[in-house]
């Protein structure tokens, strides 16, 4: 397997949501926007996700599911697919990371690796 053949690129922008947010109860909205381009040389689908979130009290969800919002994209080489979500932490920085689980038309069974990126709230790092 070369890996030019099976690669996804993942790009994650998070943004603070102030709105649906309230410190005192201990709740940090946030809504990321992920971007999903298949960078390699194979059409494939998106299966699954596996999701990594930590706060800043190192407090770790694993969260698993089919998909993402709903829908389990399949992607030609150069196309993209964009989906917007949310994660409430109790505090007001943390990090996510993860994989997407994939497959290629041919069969071939791979990961796409999500980035790790922060979640912080506006005046909380410089």
């Amino acid at each position: 397997m070369t890996a030019n053949q099976y690669h996804i690129t993942v790009t994650p922008h998070a943004t603070y949501i102030a709105e649906q947010s309230d410190a005192d109860a201990g709740r940090y909205a946030f809504a990321y926007t992920i971007t999903i381009t298949n960078t390699g040389e194979k059409p494939a689908q998106l299966l699954s996700r596996h999701w990594i979130i930590t706060d800043a009290n190192n407090l770790v969800q694993e969260v698993k599911g089919k998909g993402v919002v709903g829908a389990q994209p399949r992607l030609n080489p150069g196309e993209s697919f964009e989906y917007t979500s949310g994660s409430l932490l109790t505090t007001p920085v943390g990090t996510m990371r993860g994989t997407y689980q994939m497959v290629a038309d041919d069969g071939t069974a791979f990961e796409a690796d999500i980035p790790e990126f922060t979640l912080s709230a506006p005046r909380v790092l410089h």
